[in-house]
């Protein structure tokens, strides 16, 4: 289909997700082969290289880069405002879309003129249904329902479920209440009628509150399951954090004052209200579960062991069942196991806890902690120092007995510590399979390669482990753990196809083509896990960003407390109050980038006071700035901040 008219305007809003972005390009570019479109990209202030992106590889994309994230519905509005399209496709950057998705939405609304707006199904990285993909109004039964997980129990309910309109089959056309914003496919005409999307809406709740109006207007919306897109979800928010939760039902709260009024109104804040209580309170118990419960069984591994301890070490070596003061078990126990967890936690043990070498490392560290403790306690309070040697034995062995339990009953084997290669094998040709494995060979991910299925039956089937229709039979026999799609050679639609049809308990990754990074996601929940060889940063992991803070908040109580001695070196004396000051509440870190010349890629920082040219006396070009920055994110540790801040001392008053 050619003509001069452009039929259709799609509308991505970008945040931090440029690896998907691109994916989601080159499939926007894969669907737009027999319709007129132009395709907008507006970015929301990301701090990765999107935009870079965008310019260098998609020169045709019309691209906005705003300088402050303005939220979802501002940036849709901008693009909108500037389309020629027909019709607008508003979606996320974190999709997939079929070849033929655009050729099919475009027929299903050219003949049924009353239509407002357009849905499709919706699979996420694992190949499982979105529920999203089609749902009600959030009346306050509704609500009520999804709220306290009514719907969850009863999901084939129209009453419990009517939220995700579980009584209505996935794969049948349906009228709708309101559609996703991932992917909302609408009239121009009908959009200048009822208006752009409400710019209250920060973040959630404009894809309902436009769903609504469109209604109102006399519009009917409809969900369209002829086609299916993968939404990844998960990339550009936390879903399980708090933000996440008082967001979204804040997002409530307004499309509830400003659609109901009344009683009705007033009743559907209160509940709402109710909600982000109820639901923040689960999350905090959740996530407090997940990250206590471990930390919790250490240290009761060890008090319990340090009181055994102590009972032995009385009845058999002093032979008196009462020689400790029970002070030992009121004081030093506790202030010995607190010490113990603690240095677990900042040595990484509970990030990476079957990685055994952490947490014995964490638990030495934490015993030098003690016995530097033990030398300024007063002698009343020294009791023994054979218990605390015991008490590391103790602790030790019992923390890895404990890592290694909980990894048989997850595993059902002992081999904590060993990465287990995943069974993978490679949808494509020859040539992108070698590609394929030369970039996971980069990133040093290991693989049990089993071969490459072959995407095209017309293939020389005999250099290859299977033709794809027998993709099936090689997952059962060869128990494959992942499959690698090379998206230039097998469609979108056929990737969908076998994501359903092998299920959720296989990981999916997509490579597109001449892209250097391989993308998935295993749960709609969840981050997206990637395979990329970009540099990685040190100073992006949360280790070493906990130890940066942990070595912010010691130099800063360290010179407040030495605070005289320093009034004789430092060059700025009030100037060093206020920074201690502002690192201990977060606002500052003492070592940061240099301020003339911070590459907008690198990981961000608070401000800082000192930066990496700050021990050299002499000016510095950019491009040594910008390689010092480099360097310093890239191979950050704490060592690095040390010595900085002894090399550039007198400077640490700087304002």
């Amino acid at each position: 289909m050619t003509t001069s008219e452009v039929q259709l305007s799609v509308i991505i809003v970008n945040y931090n997700v440029q690896f998907f972005l691109e994916q989601a390009l080159k499939a926007v570019l894969a669907a737009s082969k027999y319709l007129n479109v132009e395709i907008w990209v507006v970015d929301n202030c990301s701090s990765d290289s999107s935009v870079v992106l965008v310019q260098e590889k998609f020169p045709e994309v019309k691209l906005i880069a705003n300088q402050i994230n303005y939220g979802f519905s501002v940036a849709n509005n901008q693009a909108i405002r500037q389309a020629k399209g027909k019709y607008i496709l508003l979606l996320n950057p974190d999709t997939v879309v079929q070849e033929d998705t655009f050729d099919k939405c475009y027929e299903f609304m050219e003949n049924h003129p009353q239509s407002g707006a357009l849905g499709v199904r919706m699979i996420d990285g694992s190949g499982q249904f979105l529920p999203e993909s089609k749902r009600g109004f959030p009346s306050p039964s509704v609500a009520f329902c999804k709220t306290f997980g009514l719907a969850r129990f009863f999901p084939k309910s129209s009453f419990f479920n009517y939220y995700y309109l579980g009584h209505l089959d996935e794969f049948q056309t349906h009228p709708v209440d309101v559609l996703a914003g991932a992917f909302m496919w609408m009239r121009k005409s009908v959009l200048d009628e009822v208006g752009l999307l409400d710019e209250q809406f920060f973040m959630y709740g404009e894809d309902i509150d436009l769903s609504y109006r469109l209604t109102l207007s006399g519009y009917q919306n409809y969900y369209f399951p002829e086609t299916t897109i993968i939404h990844y979800k998960g990339e550009s928010t936390k879903r399980g954090s708090l933000n996440y939760v008082k967001t979204f039902y804040q997002a409530m709260i307004l499309f509830a004052q400003k659609h109901f009024s009344g009683q009705q109104a007033q009743f559907f804040v209160v509940l709402l209200k109710i909600a982000i209580y109820f639901r923040a309170l689960l999350t905090l118990c959740s996530n407090a579960i997940k990250s206590l419960y471990l930390p919790a069984l250490d240290g009761t591994l060890i008090f319990v062991g340090l009181i055994l301890l102590k009972d032995f070490w009385e009845n058999y070596h002093f032979r008196d069942a009462a020689y400790y003061d029970p002070t030992i078990v009121l004081l030093n126990f506790p202030l010995y196991t607190a010490v113990w967890l603690l240095t677990i936690y900042f040595q990484g043990g509970y990030d990476r806890p079957n990685e055994l070498l952490r947490t014995t490392r964490g638990i030495l560290l934490g015993t030098l902690v003690i016995a530097a403790i033990y030398g300024f306690l007063p002698l009343d309070y020294r009791f023994s120092r054979a218990l605390i040697v015991f008490g590391t034995i103790w602790a030790i062995a019992s923390t890895i007995f404990n890592r290694i339990l909980i990894y048989f009953i997850k595993n059902k084997n002992f081999q904590i510590g060993k990465t287990k290669p995943k069974h993978l094998v490679i949808v494509g040709s020859h040539t992108e399979s070698q590609r394929v494995q030369a970039l996971l060979q980069q990133v040093k991910a290991e693989k049990n390669f089993i071969g490459t299925v072959a995407s095209n039956e017309s293939l020389n089937l005999d250099s290859y482990l299977s033709p794809i229709h027998q993709l099936e039979q090689v997952v059962q026999i060869f128990q494959v753990e992942e499959i690698i799609f090379c998206a230039k050679d097998i469609s979108a639609e056929s990737i969908m196809e076998w994501m359903t049809k092998l299920g959720n308990t296989i990981a999916y990754k997509i490579v597109p083509a001449e892209s250097l990074f391989i993308i998935g996601s295993s749960s709609k929940n969840t981050a997206g896990e990637l395979y990329t060889i970009d540099i990685q940063y040190n100073i992006n992991q949360r280790l070493q960003r906990r130890n940066k803070r942990l070595f912010d908040v010691t130099l800063a109580t360290f010179l407040l407390l030495t605070f005289p001695f320093h009034l004789l070196w430092i060059e700025h004396k009030i100037g060093l109050l206020k920074n201690i000051a502002a690192v201990w509440i977060g606002k500052k870190t003492w070592v940061g980038y240099s301020k003339s010349a911070v590459p907008q890629q690198l990981p961000k920082l608070s401000n800082n006071v000192l930066n990496t040219a700050s021990p050299f006396k002499m000016n510095l070009d950019k491009d040594t700035l910008h390689r010092l920055d480099y360097f310093y994110a890239k191979d950050y540790n704490t060592a690095k901040d040390m010595e900085i801040c002894w090399k550039a001392y007198r400077k640490l008053g700087n304002l």
